[in-house]
């Protein structure tokens, strides 16, 4: 990295990517940046919490989204658009330092973000059982906690706590040392309202979805429909287990694809091992004259297994993100539902909801892209070396997507409401075709104008390496057409195909001839204009006079078998002279 680069790359940017060991290590109480207990935590979208001061530090960068130029929001606040066009405007955003997610921040910034009640209760725990100094008062905010209210849910001083002992509106609350709660596995915290610091929130209103305290539903949310939570708590609690519910098996797919993925790698180094073993008994009977066939074969093998196992590591770390990514949000969720309170969950539930609906929408279906399907043949014919006859190849029957080719005349022009019909044909690393089916193909076909408009596409495998692929396109205009083997483009992949609207159907044969598609009628005429010098003929003949020299429509003289037909009934092709087919 250069010394430009270094100064541009963001704050933080070293400590992206921690792996799921060390995040484990960090347990639920500690900051994944600073290492140290968490100091307002807040959530980010990817479900990954920050001390707030760590999330500050980090360098926002700016991404352009659609937005209204005017735009403005009801008493209810549902946004109304005007019919203005939408335009650009700049997005805050942030990587998240774990799992390098691009995170848009709200309008309110680091700040605004949903605060991790669950982390600071966990903190105040771990203080507790470790005797850990440093926990202050919750109403001084100044002094060390010498004891806690189990009524009122505050840890007060030695101070706060002889002055709500002598108020007579707390006096029969029940206080205990701090160092009685020692073994407690859970201890409540009262969540306080943001916009009222003296209200508790113990309300939730249903037309904002968000819990909510006594004033705010007297004010802002004034003629909302509110409950109490713990009247709501079930719906909206078991909204988020179903969710979850239907994310969880996608973890065990992406394990078992990792082990699979690790598997074949084990199974290519063996290969490749007993293959070097090979090579070097065969190459060792010619001594000097195929020593150098010997290392060019060896070189060809380090070649095929740096790149299968470069494409394996890919793949591996594909897996592995998308399965941190799962871990993350499932453990999360399982947590927040297992040791939450009522009011933590609803807090927590719109950015658990949101990423675990993104995290359904990805495709989990990811198999190894890489087979050990390489031998080694003696009987080879592989030229000579030093004046000698050598024999001994590495031959490869692994797809390679860089050498697999398209054919058909369908591949670039096409007819509305038609179908088209084109063949993949797979080839191995050394281009020669693979002979056999089993591959994954996919193919895509969007209009480059509608990108809503995309066709469902048909593949069949006809087993012997080659594919039938065929779609019909209901709208005209430029389609990109994309043709993938193992998650690879394939040449000429993806490209442009134009579909034409939909042809004029002809009204005659296309033949060869009037004289032959008519069984040999006088009065039969062609639009080619061919008339037969003798005879009384009025068609063309072969050989005739005007006679296009190939196969052509009786209607419009057209060459063309799939064509539009131009007939023009002022130039004497009418209904009345076309020739019907006729069983000869």
């Amino acid at each position: 990295m250069s010394d430009k680069e270094a100064e541009q790359e963001p704050q933080g940017a070293g400590l992206r990517n921690i792996s799921p060991a060390a995040l484990g290590g960090l347990g639920k109480t500690r900051c994944p940046m600073c290492m140290e207990l968490f100091k307002v935590p807040r959530i980010l979208p990817c479900l990954h919490t920050f001390c707030t001061a760590c999330l500050e530090q980090l360098e926002p960068f700016s991404v352009l989204i659609l937005r209204s130029p005017h735009s403005e929001t009801t008493s209810e606040g549902a946004w109304l658009w005007d019919k203005q066009p939408q335009q650009l405007e700049p997005q805050l955003s942030i990587l998240c330092p774990v799992c390098d997610t691009e995170v848009h921040l709200p309008p309110g910034g680091v700040k605004a973000l949903t605060v991790d009640h669950l982390a600071i209760n966990e903190v105040l725990l771990q203080n507790l059982q470790e005797d850990t100094p440093g926990v202050v008062c919750d109403l001084c905010s100044d002094r060390e906690v010498d004891s806690r209210c189990l009524t009122c849910k505050v840890n007060l001083c030695q101070f706060c706590s002889q002055a709500h002992r002598r108020q007579k509106k707390t006096a029969s609350h029940s206080v205990v040392p701090m160092k009685d709660l020692k073994g407690y596995s859970q201890i409540g915290r009262p969540i306080l309202c943001s916009a009222h610091p003296a209200e508790e929130l113990n309300l939730f209103c249903e037309q904002c979805d968000q819990p909510v305290c006594r004033d705010c539903v007297l004010g802002a949310h004034r003629e909302h429909a509110y409950e109490l939570i713990s009247n709501v708590i079930h719906k909206h609690g078991n909204s988020m287990r179903e969710l979850l519910h239907s994310t969880q098996p996608h973890v065990g797919t992406l394990e078992r694809a990792l082990a699979q993925i690790e598997g074949i790698g084990h199974a290519l180094r063996s290969r490749m091992d007993a293959l070097s073993a090979d090579v070097r008994e065969f190459c060792d009977g010619y001594i000097t004259a195929i020593r150098e066939h010997r290392d060019q074969l060896l070189k060809q093998l380090e070649d095929l297994r740096i790149q299968k196992e470069n494409s394996l590591h890919l793949q591996k770390l594909q897996v592995e993100q998308l399965l941190a990514d799962l871990r993350t949000g499932v453990e999360f969720t399982e947590h927040l539902l297992s040791n939450g309170s009522d009011v933590e969950i609803l807090v927590t539930k719109g950015v658990v909801m949101s990423r675990l609906k993104k995290l359904q929408k990805t495709d989990y279906s990811i198999g190894p892209g890489v087979d050990d399907g390489i031998c080694f043949s003696p009987q080879e014919k592989a030229g000579q070396y030093g004046g000698y006859e050598v024999f001994g190849a590495i031959l490869t029957k692994g797809v390679d997507p860089a050498k697999c080719i398209l054919q058909g005349e369908d591949l670039h022009k096409a007819w509305e409401k038609q179908k088209v019909t084109f063949t993949l044909l797979c080839r191995d690393i050394l281009g020669e075709h693979m002979g056999r089916g089993g591959e994954h193909v996919r193919v895509s076909v969007i209009h480059r104008n509608k990108k809503d408009c995309v066709l469902k596409t048909m593949v069949q495998d006809n087993n012997n390496g080659t594919y039938a692929i065929s779609f019909i396109p209901e709208e005209s205009g430029p389609y990109t057409v994309c043709v993938c083997v193992r998650g690879q483009h394939v040449q000429g992949s993806p490209y442009t195909m134009t579909v034409r609207r939909k042809l004029r159907q002809h009204q005659g044969v296309f033949h060869c001839c009037s004289f032959c598609s008519s069984g040999g009628q006088k009065s039969a005429r062609c639009a080619c204009g061919g008339t037969m010098a003798a005879g009384g003929y009025q068609g063309c003949g072969h050989g005739h006079k005007g006679h296009p020299g190939r196969r052509h429509w009786s209607c419009c003289g057209g060459t063309e078998e799939k064509s539009d037909c131009s007939r023009n009934v002022e130039k004497g092709c009418s209904q009345r002279s076309l020739v019907r087919t006729v069983a000869l």
